[in-house]
């Protein structure tokens, strides 16, 4: 599977990202092993996570993905073939949340013993923090980097503005800068990351890894009806809002493309986001190894410009 550079931090990933928000939470410990062996022999070997992951369950605190993927690598005795990303920022609850100095020094500790491993690869900030100066985040990185316990870090959820702000900081600064960008972007949901986000990423050379790249599963074409969101967790969570026009259209763009290329329609909606110049890697997720397959097929399904051009306009 060929690699691609991810920003300017040194790092080379696969194509597509595998998504853990999952772990523990509609997938069990003993699946999860399984689905993340069945991803890493297909090359697959970027793993996104975050410490909050799977906090919003009942009963759970965070970190129940980390420390799934944490005692799968001891297990397997891996870590040296995993590309490994997670996250700090979101409420863990207790006053923990946001960017400030002594957070993430006590949030990296926390992850790397749930990670069972000395370092992260891809250390990325949850969400903005306004109430922190951005030089100050950048400097407990760059602490961190320093220290070998992160390589590189990220960003998620920001503005562009915040974007460009913190990679200006960083470069009057000597600091470190976001290599990563991780913006919603998808077929279905279009408008948060092209434009101005886009544009700094691409002006400044900053990878981009897109989250809900399958809309919450809506691009799978497995639901078409109100009478289809009960098929998954998220679906009746997440799916009415592109039952729509817009969201039919987008449907038939991506069936009319899968009988092109026999491909599955979700293949097709990563296949479009695998052909955008800026972007890196989406990330996808799946609950069972048998979807595994459709994610690899993604990374070799190469769109025609024409294709390219339809989807655009299916879902413009």
């Amino acid at each position: 599977m060929k690699h691609r550079a991810l920003g300017r931090s040194g790092l080379t990933v696969p194509p597509l990202c595998f998504g853990c928000n999952v772990f523990g939470w509609t997938v069990d410990e003993t699946s999860s092993f399984r689905l993340l062996d069945t991803v890493l022999d297909q090359g697959l070997t970027f793993l996104d996570t975050a410490d909050v992951y799977s906090r919003w369950v009942p009963g759970h605190s965070g970190g129940e993905s980390e420390t799934i993927i944490g005692k799968w690598m001891k297990a397997r005795g891996n870590r040296n073939r995993v590309i490994l990303a997670t996250k700090v920022g979101m409420d863990m609850g207790g006053g923990n949340v946001g960017l400030k100095p002594d957070y993430i020094a006590r949030a990296v500790e926390d992850s790397l013993r749930r990670l069972q491993t000395d370092f992260i690869d891809l250390y990325q900030s949850h969400k903005d923090d306004e109430t922190t100066p951005q030089e100050e985040t950048l400097a407990a990185y760059d602490k961190l980097i320093k220290a070998g316990k992160i390589r590189a870090i990220g960003a998620s959820n920001f503005s562009a503005e915040r974007l460009q702000g913190a990679l200006d900081i960083a470069k009057a600064n000597g600091l470190p800068r976001y290599e990563s960008m991780q913006p919603e972007y998808s077929l279905a949901e279009r408008s948060s990351y092209e434009g101005a986000l886009q544009r700094v990423c691409e002006a400044n050379d900053v990878g981009v890894i897109t989250f809900f790249s399958l809309a919450a599963g809506f691009l799978t074409g497995k639901y078409r009806s109100e009478s289809d969101f009960a098929k998954s967790p998220r679906g009746a969570r997440s799916i009415p809002k592109y039952m729509n026009p817009r969201g039919m259209r987008i449907l038939a763009g991506l069936d009319e493309v899968a009988a092109e290329t026999r491909a599955e329609p979700a293949a097709v909606a990563l296949a479009w986001l695998m052909a955008k110049p800026s972007v890196t890697a989406p990330i996808a997720s799946a609950t069972r190894p048998e979807q595994v397959a459709t994610l690899v097929a993604a990374t070799k399904l190469e769109l025609s410009k024409d294709q390219v051009e339809r989807l655009d306009a299916a879902s413009a």
